[in-house]
């Protein structure tokens, strides 16, 4: 007999609810955390659940940290709201806010990117967490393709265009080939893959069996991968999880190419596309021209052992002597 511990509980809640974000789910966490490194808070209404949060757990030399997996967008909490009044609603997200709180294990340190439908962190503030706002780019409705295209800019179009003439659209790049295209566009610019074919044979294979992933990526003539995508989805949105573009061949607009294609499949699959977050100025201006719209999304962070307070805060005064 199964042990129904809140974990098990939770698995067996993904089944069957829909609206717990991919990044959320039981598989996903499998996947990118290993089977004992991630746990789940449940809080039940009666015979329902009400609320849950999912959390990764790092246990350093010195240091527990309830952090974020490598390529995981969002965690933080996710509450099923009964009221319809909106104060009746503000007071059952804090209450439930507050519970979930309560029952984290202990940690020196807590930092998890919410969703950016959660709008409402202030539980978290009263509780002594703090935040910052960050940013993604969500094209919101996927029912109407040609609306969809008609709100790409001029410059995404001309190089849409202009791909088209040059490249082949394909489907189902292998894991290995993926993973070893993107390692080595990243060398031709000096940098080096931030994650490791084990993980993202993992997240591949659980995606692909899910019917949850998909690469698509462009070639031409000569065989040459000019750019090529990693695209995950749930009900609600799909998601650009890893993009790769070859530098040689960085203006022949295949890899704008390759998002309006996936925009296609996906969008008969779920509703919305996320070109996930990004601070860094010249990749906000590239999603703004696909019409994507600007979401925020709240960082939520918290110290709790004073020698890591002590090492942050002098690598904030480093790092402050360094930038002047």
């Amino acid at each position: 007999m199964l042990l129904m511990t809140d974990k098990n509980l939770y698995r067996e809640f993904c089944k069957q609810e829909q609206t717990i974000p991919i990044f959320s789910r039981d598989w996903w966490l499998d996947a990118v955390c290993g089977l004992e490194k991630w746990d789940v808070i449940v809080i039940k209404r009666g015979k329902d659940i009400a609320a849950t949060m999912p959390y990764y757990l790092i246990q350093g030399r010195l240091f527990k940290t309830l952090g974020m997996p490598s390529l995981t967008q969002f965690l933080g909490p996710w509450i099923q709201l009964s009221k319809k009044k909106y104060a009746d609603l503000l007071s059952e997200q804090k209450k439930m806010m507050t519970i979930l709180i309560d029952q984290l294990p202990q940690f020196d340190y807590f930092s998890q990117n919410f969703h950016h439908s959660i709008t409402n962190w202030l539980p978290f503030y009263w509780k002594g967490f703090s935040q910052t706002t960050r940013y993604t780019y969500v094209i919101e409705d996927l029912s109407d393709l040609k609306n969809v295209w008609n709100n790409f800019s001029y410059a995404k179009i001309k190089n849409i265009k202009k791909a088209e003439k040059t490249v082949s659209v394909h489907f189902d790049l292998s894991a290995k080939d993926f993973y070893n295209n993107h390692r080595m566009t990243l060398a031709k610019q000096g940098e080096k893959i931030s994650y490791s074919w084990d993980l993202f044979e993992r997240i591949y294979n659980a995606g692909y069996k899910r019917s949850a992933a998909k690469t698509i990526y462009a070639t031409d003539n000569e065989g040459n991968i000019h750019a090529a995508l990693f695209v995950i989805w749930d009900s609600e949105s799909a998601y650009d999880l890893i993009s790769t573009i070859d530098p040689d061949f960085r203006n022949s607009g295949a890899a704008t190419l390759l998002i309006k294609e996936i925009i296609r499949y996906v969008s008969t699959r779920t509703k919305k596309f996320d070109f996930e977050g990004t601070m860094i100025e010249g990749v906000e201006n590239s999603f703004r021209q696909f019409g994507a719209i600007q979401k925020p999304y709240f960082t939520v962070f918290k110290t709790n052992s004073r020698l890591l307070t002590i090492e942050q805060n002098a690598k904030s005064i480093v790092q402050a002597i360094r930038n002047n």
